[in-house]
């Protein structure tokens, strides 16, 4: 208990950051329509957020090298803010697009500076504990943040200024905390070769995880609408979508342990495509149908990228853990830019299904590539233990890499034994 008191301030933090930047990006859809946006503009505003987002993550480390921690996440939590405000100041899709990258550079950085705070901040023990709460505190949020749609009217100059309240409310906690200011450590070097290298079912799995979670995120909205769902159930609808996420995590944690990773992949792929045609099928069944869908699309999608994860790092060494997991991540974020353009493309052509249509081809490939990788060679003799791997940042591998160092028992894969596995599965 002492040491959840003693982090309160970052968990805090993190709670109002996840209210502000998980709310913009249904707002925005509901306010592009409103003012007139294309579909495809609608779904640059989502591929920019993540443009944002990738820069975030490589520039947060360096800034903290040189300003410290405190005054690169002022830094960050300032750039979000204005990003937020400048939206009521024009209604040219461009311009939003070049504000969204803001705000993904805003929750880059702050969470990096937050991640890494709170590495330096437990030990071993409480290790665990303390990333529990913290991806707790990040999912409960983020539902909340999708609720807030309900009672966000699009495209006025109020719920652009709440959002960015809510931004610069998450820089007191920080400010005022009595926490020591955490010296700044080497930032992990981005080598995607490395995860390649180890496994490219996991960088399949990650960057299908990306085109599925900012398809759903960023253009989930603009399909809700079309299949008539009213601005206020959008939050709901967003809200179903993260909860299916949160109950699927101890399933297929359990699962990921107990059974083959490529088999349990195959199978939260397969799921994916059934939820996928669900979406299409229950799309004109009511309110009730699209939210049942939606909860069953978070079941079926939001494992996957843990399990790739996981399955990475049953072939990595000790020391390699935090730079493959920062590789994963840049892999996920490259789907994750393709995908909102793509799919809001696909829906102004072709119809709401047929956003559905593209994610569930995402897995069927996956599926494809998890069994051409199963024939390649076998899975791998000793396990990491699964854990749930938010995607946040560069730097959550090191947080959680300490952790799964415990769970595999120390364990560090001879000279020969790395060689072997470089060439990977």
């Amino acid at each position: 208990m002492r040491l959840l008191i003693t982090l309160a301030a970052l968990y805090i933090s993190v709670a109002m950051l996840q209210l502000s930047s998980g709310g913009v990006a249904p707002l925005d859809v509901l306010s592009g329509m409103a003012l007139g946006f294309t579909s495809s503009q609608i779904g640059l505003l989502g591929s920019a957020h993540f443009v944002g987002f990738f820069v975030g993550c490589w520039w947060a480390p360096r800034l903290m090298g040189t300003v410290g921690h405190s005054r690169a996440y002022s830094v960050f939590t300032a750039t979000g803010a204005m990003g937020l405000l400048a939206h009521t100041l024009t209604q040219d899709p461009t311009a939003w697009a070049l504000l969204r990258v803001a705000s993904g550079m805003c929750v880059a950085g702050c969470y990096t500076v937050i991640e890494a705070w709170l590495n330096t901040s437990v030990t071993n023990e409480t290790r665990g504990r303390a990333t529990g709460t913290y991806r707790v505190v990040d999912m409960g949020a983020s539902i909340v943040a999708q609720l807030m749609i309900g009672v966000l009217e699009p495209a006025v100059y109020v719920s652009y200024n709440l959002l960015a309240l809510l931004c610069c409310a998450a820089l007191l906690p920080l400010a005022l905390t009595r926490l020591p200011q955490p010296a700044t450590t080497q930032a992990s070097r981005l080598r995607p070769n490395l995860a390649w290298g180890r496994s490219p079912l996991a960088v399949a799995g990650v960057i299908v995880s990306g085109l599925t979670a900012a398809g759903f995120r960023m253009v989930g909205p603009l399909y809700g609408t079309e299949v008539g769902l009213r601005a206020e159930d959008v939050g709901l609808f967003l809200a179903a979508w993260v909860l299916g996420g949160a109950l699927a995590q101890y399933p297929a944690g359990w699962a990921a342990d107990k059974y083959d990773r490529r088999w349990v992949l195959i199978g939260f792929s397969v799921l994916s495509v059934v939820a996928s045609a669900a979406m299409m099928i229950f799309q004109d069944t009511g309110q009730v149908g699209v939210m049942i869908s939606a909860m069953f699309f978070g079941l079926s999608t939001f494992p996957i990228y843990s399990i790739a994860t996981a399955h990475a790092h049953d072939f990595a060494e000790d020391h390699e853990r935090a730079e493959l997991s920062a590789a994963l991540m840049f892999f996920y974020a490259v789907g994750a830019i393709a995908s909102p353009l793509l799919g809001a493309l696909l829906i102004e052509r072709f119809g709401p299904a047929a956003l559905f249509i593209f994610l569930g081809a995402g897995h069927v490939v996956l599926i494809l590539f998890s069994v051409l990788r199963m024939r390649a060679r076998p899975s791998a003799p000793t396990r990491t233990r699964y854990i749930y791997t938010p995607r946040t940042t560069f730097l959550i591998g090191r947080l959680l890499a300490d952790r799964r160092t415990m769970r595999s028992g120390g364990r560090k894969p001879g000279r020969g034994e790395a060689e072997e596995d470089s060439i990977g599965g």
